[in-house]
């Protein structure tokens, strides 16, 4: 009975780990997570840059898989390198293993105050607020559970069981190292494996080889899950993640034989033996950074020949099914697919062109009108696949659903007739004719090129979880949209008037861009309109009358 009682302390404290770490992830994502998504995509220009991106959001978000699968996606849009992926992914690493060390340095009596203070928070009525407030209560509960672990583990120093499985691990080190990455595999967080193993060589039931061995294994483990998810994407993804299991594996390759010795140096330095497990993380994962780096470029060459590219998908419709017409949930589902798959290509679009401004590469530029051709296809597809579905009598909410699916197919084949017939042309003709804009003019136009491509993946995720927070935000995103455009204007119109001639060469081209931007984004904030109108939020007209 005793044991019992123990084994499910043990697991309760793990689960309770697990939850925090959830409850921080998902915190953040929402307080911050388009800001994440923007530093990251953007903060990659170099080597160093892209190191500390992956640092910085692993951080945040507790997650390194999540900053996998975040660059991953970024990889498969081409807003990020592939080289540079891999330099993320090792900060990424590197961030897990801070993460762990700053949880082991005692600090557990904070875990109160910081979730009282994160209830505080999540009472308030900003989704900011409430996302910092979830982020703080996470942290608190991940602080609890390493007390809530050590408890747990105290009276495991007696149990003869737990001693002779241990025995067994530490004569055969390569199967305890699989068995810790399988459970950092299950759990899908190498971080609360480590923890794990900080409670149990806590309590002194485990040597300092077998330590560094099952970090070992919670660092192989934790590649895995990010190779899972994206299994069934785009090839360009999957070379990423696969490229990141690569370079752990072979790392634990290189250090299981080493393990030993390595437990011996890490005991001399002037950290305490009872912080083992974090020390070592902290230190492979620096190593292992310090020694792939280099090998960055080969190993995004190796992954490119490792893991081939597809053939080209074919242009029709991938999810419109007309045996599904009969079950109007799943039809709706199926045209819902269909243009989210359309907003990824409006997504292509907008980077090429925004790729095509920044870099002055007219070869960016080349894709976009068979790109428009193809969103042009689809969203007719989609318009006559519902308009059959509506023949079979919808209920009313299928029927506010089908709607809402083929206005925002409509605005998204808008958005892409305002790229190709809008900024293709200007920014072709500041390529052509080598025009330059002056540094705070094209500084204005590359935050709103960034702020609307971001804007279109909220976009994308409000569509589909119809979020009534991320709907609001999205409309408040719309002034902010407004404010840019009238200040850069405002400020273009400023440098003319001191005769600047970078402003007065490109000044048709910089007020076009603007406006152009400014029209996606009216597109984009459309998706928001359905859901605020049904909680009563939306007016028909922004114009307030003179008397009421």
């Amino acid at each position: 009975m005793d044991s019992t009682i123990i084994m499910i302390n043990l697991f309760g404290a793990v689960a309770l780990l697990l939850f925090g770490l959830a409850q921080v992830k998902d915190g953040v994502s929402r307080a911050f997570g388009a800001r994440l998504r923007t530093g990251l995509a953007t903060g990659t220009r170099g080597g160093l840059r892209s190191f500390l991106s992956g640092l910085v959001a692993t951080v945040a978000l507790q997650s390194s898989t999540a900053t996998a699968l975040m660059t991953a996606s970024f990889v498969e849009r081409e807003l990020i390198k592939p080289r540079m992926a891999q330099i993320i992914l090792l900060g990424a690493n590197v961030g897990t293993a801070i993460t762990a060390w700053i949880v082991a340095t005692g600090i557990e009596w904070l875990s109160p105050l910081l979730i009282l203070v994160g209830i505080v928070l999540y009472r308030g009525r900003s989704s900011t607020r409430q996302g910092g407030g979830a982020a703080l209560i996470g942290i608190g509960l991940m602080l609890l559970s390493l007390h809530l672990l050590g408890l747990a583990t105290e009276p495991m120093r007696a149990s003869p069981a737990l001693a002779a499985f241990i025995s067994l691990l530490d004569g055969a080190l390569p199967v305890a190292l699989l068995f810790s990455a399988a459970l950092a595999f299950l759990s899908s967080s190498s971080l609360a494996v480590v923890v794990l193993i900080l409670s149990l060589a806590s309590a002194g039931l485990i040597s300092a080889e077998l330590v560094i061995v099952l970090v070992l294994g919670a660092n192989l483990g934790g590649a895995v899950p990010p190779v899972v998810a994206t299994m069934s994407g785009p090839v360009s993804a999957r070379r990423v993640t696969f490229g990141n299991l690569a370079v752990r594996a072979l790392g634990c390759i290189i250090a299981l034989p080493l393990a030993g010795y390595g437990a011996e140096l890490i005991q001399m330095l002037p950290f305490g033996p009872s912080k083992l497990p974090v020390d070592a993380h902290l230190l492979f994962n620096l190593l292992l950074a310090a020694l792939a780096w280099p090998f960055s470029r080969p190993l995004a060459t190796l992954m490119t020949r490792l893991v081939p590219d597809q053939a080209e998908p074919d242009t029709a419709p991938k999810y419109l099914d007309a045996h599904e017409l009969s079950t109007p949930v799943i039809a709706l589902t199926s045209a819902t697919r269909e243009v989210l798959g359309i907003g990824d290509l409006i997504e292509r679009m907008l980077i090429r062109v925004s790729d095509a401004f920044e870099r002055n590469d007219a070869s960016k530029l080349s894709e976009i009108a068979t790109l428009e051709e193809r969103v042009d296809k689809l969203q007719q597809a989609v318009k006559v696949y519902l308009s059959k579905l509506g023949r079979e009598g919808l209920s009313d909410e299928n029927a506010r659903r089908s709607i809402i699916v083929i206005d925002y197919a409509i605005n998204l084949e808008h958005m892409g007739d305002i790229i190709e017939k809008g900024l293709l042309e200007q920014v072709s003709k500041k390529i052509s004719l080598g025009l330059r804009f002056s540094d705070d003019g094209h500084q204005e136009l590359r935050k709103l090129f960034d702020l609307t491509i971001d804007n279109l993946r909220v976009a994308q995720t409000i569509f589909v979880t119809r979020d009534f927070n991320l709907a609001r935000q999205m409309m408040e995103t719309k002034v902010e949209v407004r404010r840019m455009e009238k200040q850069s204007a405002e400020h273009h119109l400023e440098r003319l008037r001191d005769g600047r001639a970078d402003s007065l060469q490109t000044s048709s081209l910089h007020l076009d861009m603007l406006r152009d931007l400014k029209r996606i984004n009216a597109h984009i904030v459309s998706v928001a309109h359905p859901i605020l109108d049904e909680s009563g939020l939306l007016i028909e007209s922004r114009v307030r009358t003179a008397v009421e």
